[in-house]
Order: structure tokens, then C-alpha cells, then sequence
């Protein structure tokens, strides 16, 4: 007989499947779902008992609608909400938590205490945003225990595996982070646990109402349709009306579904805008513009796009006029750690002469369209008309910029708001950063612009309207409170967005001790990326600085490790620099490039190496003259970069006109090595990049006087040992010097020791003094001393690396050695040591150990 007719047999095997399916699922799900499937398979293994009574085709004249009936109870019967549900996941945590305590399981209790922590934001929003107390009562207990333990192991040490000693350790450090968010609820609780525990639980029963068949649209809600004639319809085909008491609701269910997948942001955005049209009161319309803004930036998902320039403009619209609502009342405040109101079926009552919090923070807003401009422009070709428009834009900001600091500056001011300090330094900061590499003409402008723009009833103490009028004031006012009231990364930022102000208005010896006093050289290396590429700019800024003021030598070393490195566009975070073998990742070159400037911040590079190039060359070639000319000179570099320049120029066998800078470079040092100081002059002269500098005829005209008073000191060295006399007003006709001058060069040579002579004063001439001139052999031997000095200093070098952190064990070794030379041939000590041995075993330890200093 077929099985098909055997209710019995079916009705086993079914149950049988499914409690095999219930066991299978309950190993590999929580517990919240095991005890689910378990109801289930209990609730179906009765169904078939009852159904096993009816058999053959008994079971299968049961009336359809009956059978429906009880399929839908028994289908109410199982579900639970998604509330009971997570509910019962944080219990079924806590008690795997509980059993690890109880057998002392420091590597279960750090997982499940991370598991814990990932269920929480899911259950404080569901509970109104507050924390359940069950979760408050684990921490709590967890954190007593392993204080316990902590202690435990102090008094009495016992063995630990490392898996429990490591899980020990983490968890330690998790509460640490973890329990300062619920310092409050801690002490609530650990000040009377059993009524912190006592809830009591009103549940209201609401009936579920049966569903239309069809949906009935209110015929108010179609008159009040919009000119186009659609109706915003909701589920249930209701239409949605927005009302002043409906908006606390609106903006929960919009910041509920914040984050979340396949959410519609610019249908949130328009309901958003429709909720602030109908928005009565100044309360209303700050929550509105707080999510409103909040939800505009959420369109930018992910960190390599940037926000659509309509939507920045509206969202700069939106703060602009959260801050004129919150300039305009005195009684509500938007500041960070504010408690939030619950209550979405009721306004909050505001009672004149108090401040009603809500939490925020408009610094954070202020410094996310910083950011989103910024992004903006690195990903606009700058040669193009689109960025200038763009670069507009930062107009409106700086406005805003500097009424966010007005406001926070009143709230600071306020006695009865605890406002950190932290909020009002970021916001001048970010103000520094708009203004310190701009020129005092363009800063002196857009400060006017925005005081006129800002109500006149708004001060600011920091910076008033009159200290802004003057940009060199409002530099210094702007780092001088900075150095006063903050600390770290903000205080270095601000030092060197100072240096480089100062370098960039030609106060170069401001620049220059304000630099070395900051002692940033030496403990740069521990700030973050953009702080270093902030000091790099600094420094290139103070090298140019030197250069426009003729001090050429200062120039070149400010200079030389950034352009030494051929990493400029890396350095100053100007464009990325690929080396022929160097491996990044994805992932650091998009966060390279996450660091770019835009364009109106750069610094021209061709003209940075145009200087650095020149003053290289002012410098290198008289050294090589003086070296060629007296062999026993110890060999030195001052540019290895302009060197290997120079070496590859001589090397070619046919060198045309100059093309780029670099080749008008080479060849005036050619031409000013060969005592053509005219030549060498027209080729600097010549390059069109100076015209990019202020004042370019004065630059020109001191480069001509530092090629003049180089070639001399040039044509002395080449030519020294072949003079015995040299009257100086030869040397003053030949470079078109005053004789003055040359005797001043001349006699600062002498003093340096650079030039064997003396100067009769008398007859204004030069007595060369002649020196023992080396032969060959002697040139060769002194070529070989230095090189072996060379070597010796290489490993010298390489033997301290290898021997770094074990001073100790060669101390021991030396120890050893010298109280077995004393027993020994100690030398000198000899006699010492063999007392020693006579003696205590350390007299014979000392007196090696002396033995090795006194031969040493």
C-alpha cells in the first residue's frame, strides 16, 4: 500500500524532519532562534499527534477555511518582534559572559563582551535611546570581576596560560574604553542595584486592525493636494500630512533609517524641507536643519567622492541659517553631550531665563564643508574656469567660518554651559588655515567683505573688527591665543602656519627664530602626515624667503632636503611623484591623494628648483675651483643633486642653446667657471621665471651682484698660483667692482683660510703666498688617506648598528678580558691583577676593568 495514504507513518515522518531540521539549526544559531524552532517543532509534532486520529480520507475532507484559520493562529502564536528578539540575543550573551566568569574564561568573556557591544546601538535605539539596564548590570559586574582578578593575581600570582592572560588584557582595555559612555547608569547602579533594577513594565495591548481590501485615500488630504495634483501617499494608501505636531515623529523615523540600505536620501531631504516650512517655533526648526544638514552630507557615501556643488551651497544655506536662529534666541543652545528629548508626541517646555540643550555640534558641521570644498577642488582641473567658480565658494565659507567662532565664542562665555575649549581652537584653526598663505591684499579684502556680511551686534573678543583690518595683527592674534589655550598637533599647526606668514612677507629672520626656537625639526617625525607636509611647506617658504633677501647660502640649506630629494610634489603634497621601482598599494596612493592641496595653496615648483639650482651653483662653483686648484683639500658636497646635474651636462659631446631652466642653469656655472661672470649673469637673467617673483628687476639685479662677487672668489682660486702680486684695482676693472668691494672679499678669503695670501694695504695689492707644491706621489697618497678614513668611518658606522643594545654584554666580555690579562700579560697592571687573584674575586674584575681605561 502506498505510504501516501498512511497518516501515521507521514505524520512520523515528518515529525522526525523536522525535529532533525530544529536540532541542526539550533547548533548554528543563537539562542533566541533555537528557542524559537524548538516552539515550533513541540507546537507541530502536537498538530500531527491530533492529526494522526483522523486517518485515511478523513484527513482530507477538512474544511479549507478551517484549516487556514489554524494555520494563521498557530503562525501568530510563533512570531516575536524584532524588539523580544534582540532582547533575548543580549540575554543569551549575557549568560555565555556569566559562564565564562564562573570558570574563570578570560578568552570567551573578550569575545562575547564584543558581541555584546555590537547588539547595544541596536537596542538603545529601539529603547527610545536609552540603555537597557541588563546591559548596565553586566558591564558593571564584568568590570568588578576583573578588577578581582587584577587584584588576585597581585597578592597571590597565579599561572595563567596565555590565552587567558591576553584575553585578560583585552578585556581590561575594552572597559576602560568602553564604560566611560555609561559612567552615569554605572553609578546609578552601583549606588542601589536592586531599585536601579526595578522596571516597571506597562504593556498596552493595541489591537491590530483588520486590512481594507482596497485603499481609501481622505478626500481632505486630495483638496489639499499640491499645484501638480500628486499626494504624498504612505502605507496603507493614507496620505501623509505634515503638521508642526508630526515633526518630532518625521525626524525620528528619517534618523531610524539613517545608514541603512536602499534608502531614498533625496526623498528624506524634500520631506525634510516640507517639515521646516511647516515648523512653528525655533525649537522645531533647529531639529529640522540639524538632520536636514546631517542628511545632505550622508549623500556623500565613502571618502573618494565628493559632495555636488549644488548640494554643498544648500547645505551651507541650511547651517547659515541655523546659526542666525541660534544667534537670534538666547534660551536653546546646540552644543555636544546634550541629552536628547524622547518624548516625539509633545514639544519640550522652554521656560524663559533658562537654556534648554540639544545635542550637536555646529564646529563639526562648519569643518565638514571645509573638508567637502576642499575635496571639491582636488578633483577640478585647475586650468579651467570651473575651479575659479568654485574657488568663490570659499567666500561664503570664510563667512560662516567666523560666525561659528562668534558663536562658540558665547558659549564659551557663558557661565552656565560647561563648553570645552577644544571646540572654539578647532574653529580658529580652521580660520588660520584659510588665511596664513594668502597675501595681505587678498586677506585684507575678503576680512572686509566679511564684516560686512555678519550683523554689527556680533563681536568677537578674540579678533575684533578692528584687529582684522590689519592682516599681520590678525595672523599674530590668531596663533597668539592658540599658543595660549591649546596644545599638540594644534599649537605645532599653528607655529608654523606663523613661519610661514612671517617668510612669506619677507621677515625672514622672524621666520627663521620662530622656526628654531619651536625645536619642530627635531620631533616632526611624531605628528601626523599633514602637520609634516604643513612644516615642509614652512621650510620651503623660509628658503625662498632667504633667496628674495639675498642671503644665498641660508637659502640653499632650507632648501636642500626638500629639493634634494627629488620628491617635491610628495613632500608638499603637490601631485604624486611615481619612483621607477617603488611599490604603493591601492590604498596608499589613494590616500596620497586624499592629502593633495588644491591648486591656489601651491607652491611653484619649477621656480623652487630655479632658486634652488642657482644658489647651488653660486655656492658649488667656487668650492670645485678651490679644490681643483689645492688637492689637499678634503673633497665636499654641498648638492649631490646639482652635482649629478652637472656631471651629465659635461658629459654630452654637443650642448645647444638653453631650453628649461635647468639647462640655462648649466650653463652659466660652464660659463662662470670659465671666469665669464658676463655670460653666466645673462643666462640666470635670462630665465622668465623670475617674472613670477615680486619685484623680479630687484632679483635680477642682486643675482647679477652675487655672480660678480662669486666669479671673483672663483678666478682667485683658479688662478692663485700662478700670481705672485695682484694689484686690486686690476681684479675691481676686470668684474666691474668698486675696489672696496673687492678688498672686502678678498680679505674675508684670508681670514677663512681659503686663500694663502695677504693684502698690502699700502699699495692695494694682493701677496700670494706659495706653498710647497706637492708632487704626484704626495697627491696620490693624500687621495688614498682620505679614502681610507672614508672606510674606516663606514665601519666604524656599520659596527655601531649591528652592536646597538648589547653595550652590556660587551662590558661583561670586557670585564672577563681585562681580569684575564691581569692574572696574565696585563701590561702596566700586571702586578695588580695577580694580587687581585690572591684576594677577592672583584679586586681582580676591577683591576682589569682600570687596566683597559688607563691603556685606552
Amino acid at each position: 500500500m502506498s505510504r501516501f495514504f498512511t497518516a501515521s507513518d507521514s505524520s512520523s515522518e515528518e515529525s522526525s524532519e523536522e525535529e532533525l531540521y530544529s536540532d541542526g539549526e539550533a547548533e548554528k544559531s543563537e539562542e533566541s532562534s533555537s528557542e524559537d524552532s524548538d516552539e515550533e517543532s513541540e507546537e507541530e509534532e502536537d498538530d500531527g499527534s491530533s492529526s494522526g486520529s483522523e486517518v485515511g480520507a478523513a484527513r482530507f475532507l477538512r474544511d479549507a477555511s478551517d484549516e487556514s484559520e489554524s494555520d494563521d493562529e498557530d503562525r501568530v502564536k510563533q512570531l516575536k518582534s524584532g524588539k523580544d528578539k534582540r532582547f533575548d540575543a543580549l540575554e543569551g550573551t549575557i549568560r555565555l559572559i556569566e559562564n565564562a566568569e564562573k570558570i574563570n574564561d578570560w578568552a570567551v568573556i573578550s569575545t562575547e563582551f564584543d558581541n555584546l557591544n555590537r547588539q547595544i546601538p541596536s537596542l538603545i535605539k529601539q529603547n527610545d535611546g536609552k540603555v537597557p539596564k541588563l546591559y548596565v548590570k553586566a558591564i558593571a559586574d564584568l568590570e568588578t570581576l576583573m578588577l578581582e582578578t587584577i587584584e588576585k593575581q597581585k597578592v597571590t600570582p597565579k599561572k595563567m596560560n596565555a590565552i587567558n592572560t591576553r584575553g585578560l588584557n583585552a578585556v581590561r582595555q575594552k572597559i576602560r574604553k568602553n564604560n566611560k559612555d555609561y559612567a552615569k547608569d554605572l553609578d546609578k547602579y552601583r549606588e542601589d542595584k536592586e531599585s536601579f533594577m526595578r522596571e516597571e513594565i506597562a504593556e498596552e495591548i493595541v489591537p491590530t486592525p483588520k486590512r481594507a481590501k482596497k485603499a481609501i485615500i481622505d478626500a481632505e488630504a486630495v483638496a489639499a493636494a499640491d499645484d501638480e495634483g500628486f499626494t504624498m501617499v504612505g502605507a496603507g494608501g493614507r496620505a501623509v500630512q505634515y503638521t508642526p505636531e508630526s515633526i518630532l515623529k518625521h525626524i525620528r523615523s528619517i534618523v531610524e533609517q539613517r545608514g541603512r540600505k536602499n534608502t531614498d536620501r533625496l526623498e528624506q531631504i524634500r520631506t525634510l524641507e516640507k517639515l521646516f516650512d511647516v515648523s512653528v517655533n525655533d525649537y522645531q526648526r533647529i531639529r529640522v536643519l540639524l538632520t536636514l544638514i546631517s542628511t545632505r552630507f550622508d549623500l556623500t557615501s565613502g571618502t573618494s567622492s565628493q559632495m555636488a556643488p549644488e548640494q554643498w551651497k544648500l547645505a551651507e544655506q541650511e547651517f547659515s541659517k541655523l546659526l542666525q536662529i541660534l544667534e537670534n534666541t538666547n534660551e536653546i543652545v546646540v552644543i555636544e553631550n546634550a541629552e536628547e528629548w524622547e518624548d516625539d508626541e509633545k514639544l519640550p517646555t522652554i521656560t524663559p531665563g533658562e537654556i534648554f540643550r540639544i545635542p550637536g555640534s555646529v564646529v563639526s558641521f562648519v569643518e565638514r564643508l571645509d573638508d567637502e570644498l576642499t575635496r571639491s577642488l582636488q578633483h577640478i582641473d585647475p586650468h579651467t574656469a570651473e575651479y575659479v567658480d568654485r574657488l568663490t565658494d570659499e567666500t561664503a565659507l570664510y563667512i560662516t567660518l567666523v560666525s561659528t567662532m562668534v558663536y562658540v565664542e558665547s558659549l564659551k562665555k557663558n557661565p552656565k554651559l560647561d563648553q570645552s575649549q577644544d571646540a572654539l581652537n578647532r574653529v580658529l584653526m580652521r580660520r588660520l588655515e584659510h588665511v596664513y598663505f594668502k597675501p595681505s591684499q587678498v586677506v585684507q579684502i575678503l576680512e572686509a567683505n566679511t564684516w560686512k556680511a555678519i550683523p554689527s551686534s556680533l563681536e568677537s573678543e578674540i579678533t575684533t573688527r578692528a584687529s582684522s583690518a590689519d592682516t599681520t595683527t590678525l595672523v599674530q592674534t590668531l596663533c597668539t591665543y592658540l599658543f595660549q589655550n591649546s596644545e599638540g598637533i594644534l599649537r605645532a599647526r599653528a607655529m608654523l602656519c606663523q613661519v610661514y606668514f612671517m617668510a612669506l612677507h619677507d621677515q625672514y629672520y622672524k621666520a627663521r627664530d620662530m622656526l628654531l626656537m619651536s625645536h619642530l625639526q627635531e620631533t616632526i617625525n611624531n605628528f601626523d602626515v599633514n602637520t609634516q607636509i604643513l612644516f615642509n611647506r614652512a621650510l620651503v617658504q623660509v628658503g625662498l624667503c632667504a633667496f628674495r633677501a639675498g642671503l644665498v647660502y641660508e637659502a640653499q640649506t632650507s632648501l636642500q632636503e626638500i629639493c634634494g630629494s627629488n620628491r617635491q610634489k610628495e613632500l608638499l603634497a603637490q601631485g604624486l611623484q611615481m619612483q621607477r621601482f617603488s611599490q604603493i598599494s591601492p590604498e596608499q596612493e589613494r590616500l596620497e591623494r586624499q592629502r593633495q592641496l588644491p591648486f591656489h595653496m601651491h607652491i611653484n615648483l619649477e621656480l623652487l628648483e630655479c632658486v634652488y639650482l642657482t644658489c647651488s651653483m653660486l655656492l658649488e662653483i667656487p668650492l670645485l675651483a678651490q679644490i681643483g686648484s689645492s688637492p689637499d683639500i678634503r673633497k665636499r658636497v654641498i648638492s649631490k643633486t646639482y652635482r649629478r646635474l652637472l656631471e651629465y651636462h659635461e658629459r654630452q659631446i654637443f650642448t645647444g642653446p638653453p631650453e628649461n631652466t635647468r639647462d640655462h642653469v648649466m650653463q652659466a656655472s660652464k660659463a662662470l667657471a670659465s671666469g665669464e661672470w658676463k655670460k653666466s649673469a645673462e643666462f640666470i637673467n635670462s630665465i622668465k621665471i623670475w617674472e613670477l617673483m615680486a619685484d623680479s628687476p630687484k632679483i635680477k639685479d642682486m643675482l647679477s651682484a652675487q655672480i660678480q662677487e662669486e666669479g671673483l672668489r672663483t678666478y682667485l682660486f683658479t688662478y692663485a698660483p700662478f700670481y705672485d702680486t695682484l694689484a686690486i684695482s686690476t681684479l675691481a676693472t676686470m668684474f666691474e667692482l668698486s675696489e672696496r668691494k673687492v678688498s672686502a672679499v678678498v680679505s674675508k678669503m684670508i681670514s677663512h683660510e681659503e686663500l694663502a695670501a695677504a693684502l698690502d694695504q699700502v699699495n692695494s695689492a694682493i701677496i700670494f703666498r706659495k706653498g710647497v707644491e706637492l708632487s704626484r706621489l704626495q697627491s696620490l697618497a693624500l687621495s688614498l688617506s682620505d679614502k681610507a678614513s672614508g672606510l674606516i668611518e663606514s665601519n666604524e658606522k656599520t659596527l655601531e648598528q649591528r652592536t646597538q643594545g648589547m653595550a652590556n654584554a660587551f662590558e661583561r666580555q670586557g670585564g672577563r678580558g681585562g681580569a684575564r690579562g691581569g692574572r696574565g700579560r696585563g701590561g702596566g697592571i700586571r702586578g695588580g691583577g695577580r694580587g687581585g687573584r690572591g684576594g677577592g674575586g672583584n679586586q681582580q674584575f676591577t683591576g682589569g676593568a682600570l687596566g683597559r681605561a688607563i691603556q685606552a
